[in-house]
Order: C-alpha cells, then structure tokens, then sequence
C-alpha cells in the first residue's frame, strides 16, 4: 500500500492497513484447507507410529511458531520440545533419538541452518516432517513428509515481511496438534493434568470432596429442635443454615438465613416454632465424587448458597457454599 499522503489521517490509514491485514491472513488460512490431504494424513501416522518425542525446529520468525507449535503439541498429548536451529548443530542434536520425529518449519525452505542439520537428523534415524511454503524448495525434498503452508502473499505492504506465511504456518501447526490430540483420545481430563496451575485445572481436577466440609464441621439439629436451636446451630457453623437430619444422619430438609428470613416476614413466634415446619424439605444434594464444578453448576441454576453432599448411602458427607467454591478457584 502507498506511503499516508501528506494530510491524511494516520488513524484513518491504520485502520484500513488492519482490514487488509486481517483479509489477508484470513485468506490465506482458508487457502490451507483445501491442501490438505493425503500428506497430512502421513504426518499424523508418522508420529504416531513412532515411540520417540516430536522435536520441532526452526529460525526466525518460522523458530517463534515452531517454539508454538511445540508447547500445543506437548500440552495436547504429544510429547514435544522446541530446539532452535542454529544451536542444534552446536551440540543440541544429542536430544535427537531414533525413535523421534522432527519437524522443521521454514517459508523459503531454504534456510542454511536448517538444511545443515538435515542430513545429521537422518543419520540419527529420525524421520522429518517439512512444513514450508515452496514443495519444490531443498527442505520439502529431503523431508519424510511434506505439509504445504504456502501463501499467495504477504500481508505485510512490502510483501516482505513474515505475516500470512507465518499465520498460516501457525494455523497448519494447530491442525497438527488437534488431529494428534483426536487420535489420541485426549480428552478433557488429561488436558486438565498437563494444565494443573490454570483455572481449567482447577475446574477438571477438583472434586466436591476437596472442597466440601466435612461432616463433623456442618451444623445438625434433629426434627424436633425449636428454631432458637437450629439458630444457634447456623451461628456456631458459620454456612447461613443448617441441615436437619434423622438419628442415622440422613438430611430430612435444610434450613438458611433465607428461610429465616421468609419465616420472620410471616410473623412466625420464633421462640415457639419448630424446625421441621419451617425448613426446605427434600434439600439438593450431589455425590462427594462429583467435580467441584458440576456443584457450582447446581447452585448456580438452582440459586442457593448452600448445597448438602450425600454418600452413597444417603448419609450427610459434608456440604459447601458458594463461598468455599470461591475460595478453591473454582468460580
């Protein structure tokens, strides 16, 4: 595009710069889809079929996507680390097994530092994956597999600078790793244990029982207990209600500050009142097993505060509040 004219606008220029930016680079990952085929395919069966590691590599801006393309492998199910391609012909080739699989990222194909290494990974006995812009370029040539991330152009004015081609690079890399992940059977539990320190991680690893508290820590009244007593039981347990359970410690019904509210608004005799008339019988409830999140999910769709956790006889195991999911990260 032309250099801004003396006058215009330079916001005015920035913005349409961006349109042509983003069209670009969105046809050109578009452009992807209808290449991919049979080649792809391959690079899939070529690392599953092997026991080693994905080693990716890469100069330049092609080393920042592969460095990428690495940590979304590794995190996905495919274990993968990044090593740049000058130091690899420094000693950082010793990483390299038999059993592994390289993929080399490079636009031009071309790169001497790349094609340096080429012929020690295969004297390794690693296989290689090529993903460049050129499949008649040095590097597609000598590659086990090659995998087509040519662009028609550069979004970059000059179409010089690494923009589509990069973008497009990094989108080809997210297939990859997506269609690893599916034939792996990757799911959504293993993601969670590669991602613990995330909110994720917290939300797929976390169960009621690591959150609740425990029975012995939930206030109980039985049946028959006045409302001054379930109070002073709410009080002491410091969760805005209080369970009301039979002898064999199964809930009969929940009684919360809410309740207490409602119960005040009708005029109710508090020192005459009895619990059981005054409690939510049938109180919701969820399994000590469940994930933390499928509680904050009931608590939330049923908007209370408080939910009870029952085990698998039906006796109180402990119960949680909003507050505790909180406090865990959960929500």
């Amino acid at each position: 595009m032309d250099p801004i004219a003396p006058g215009t606008a330079p916001t005015h220029r920035a913005a349409e710069l961006a349109r042509h930016v983003l069209r670009v680079e969105a046809a050109a990952v578009a452009a992807l889809a209808e290449r991919v085929g049979d080649d792809f395919e391959r690079a899939v069966e070529l690392i599953l079929g092997r026991s080693g590691r994905v080693i990716v590599t890469g100069i330049g801006k092609s080393g920042h996507i592969a460095r990428k393309l690495a940590a979304t492998l590794a995190s996905t199910g495919t274990p993968a680390y990044f090593v740049h391609a000058a130091e690899a012909a420094h000693g950082d080739l010793g990483m390299i097994t038999p059993e592994d699989v390289v993929i080399a990222l490079s636009n031009s194909g071309a790169s001497e530092e790349l094609l340096m290494i080429v012929p020690l990974v295969k004297r390794q006995g690693a296989r290689l994956i090529a993903l460049t812009g050129r499949p008649d370029s040095p590097l597609a040539r000598e590659a086990d597999v090659h995998l087509d991330g040519a662009v028609s152009e550069e979004a970059c004015p000059l179409n010089l600078a690494p923009t589509a081609s990069t973008t497009a690079a990094l989108a080809l890399g997210d297939a990859l790793a997506v269609a690893l992940l599916d034939a792996r059977g990757f799911g959504p539990d293993d993601f969670a244990r590669s991602h613990p320190g995330g909110s994720l991680g917290r939300r797929l690893l976390t169960h009621v029982s690591d959150v609740m508290r425990p029975a012995p820590e939930v206030p109980v009244v039985g049946r028959e207990a006045a409302l001054a007593e379930a109070l002073l039981a709410m009080t002491r347990g410091g969760m805005g209600m209080t369970v009301v359970a039979d002898p064999d410690g199964r809930p009969l019904g929940i009684f919360t500050d809410g309740d207490l509210r409602r119960a005040l608004e009708k005029g109710i005799d508090v020192r005459a009142a009895r619990i059981a008339d005054l409690m939510t019988p049938q109180p919701r409830h969820i399994s000590p097993d469940a994930l933390a999140a499928e509680a904050a999910e009931v608590m939330e769709r049923q908007r209370i505060s408080q939910l009870l956790v029952l085990d698998a006889a039906g006796k109180l195991a402990g119960a949680l509040t909003t507050h505790d999911l909180m406090l865990a990260k959960v929500i």
